[in-house]
């Protein structure tokens, strides 16, 4: 059964359906993008508000955000990136979004 366990590898294992963290968050990817059209510069302000309040919350080191408010023919595009110390706050903060 030993051969069968196969660690650091996303494949299951005999004993059971579960897989090493470690091969889900590599803190490869840790940082979460928003990107949203507003009918108004304000909605878009309060958006960006929201969401880096948000980002303060789930972070352990300051998070950095950078983001851009443009008017477009359609309306006021937020697009921001929030850049944390590891892959589970960015995770955390995306699954808080839904």
């Amino acid at each position: 059964m030993t051969d069968a366990i196969k660690r650091c590898s996303a494949e299951e294992t005999a004993a059971c359906c579960c897989v090493d963290v470690g091969t889900v968050l590599d803190n490869k990817d840790c940082t979460a993008s928003y990107q949203q059209l507003f009918a108004t510069q304000q909605e878009a302000e309060a958006m960006l508000k929201t969401l880096t309040e948000k980002a303060k919350s789930v972070e352990s080191d300051p998070c950095v955000i950078s983001h851009k408010i443009e008017t477009t023919t359609d309306g006021v595009q937020l697009t921001a990136d929030f850049s944390f110390s590891c892959e589970a706050e960015s995770l955390i903060f995306q699954l808080g979004l839904r």
